[in-house]
């Protein structure tokens, strides 16, 4: 799993638990739909840090809360 795969999937993971749609939070985060459209299938080469702060403000978590977890931390290193 890539990154951008890690982004997507805890996106995803953290709707569920705070029991919100991908729509629904990006409307709560103030983040275009579009934008969360393009995270969550992949199209979004690089997720900006101020988006994932916007959606971490949405969920009420921090960026630290945001990323850690085991998928991000299991990531393997991109630079070749």
């Amino acid at each position: 799993m890539g990154t951008r795969e890690a982004v997507a999937k805890r996106i995803l993971n953290l709707c569920e638990e705070h029991k919100v749609t991908p729509n629904g939070i990006s409307y709560i985060a103030g983040v275009p739909q579009s934008t969360v459209k393009s995270i969550l299938n992949g199209e979004s080469k690089n997720p900006g840090t101020v988006t994932i702060k916007k959606l971490c403000d949405g969920f009420e978590i921090t960026l630290g809360e945001f990323f850690s977890t085991s998928e991000f931390d299991n990531l393997e290193q991109e630079i070749k």
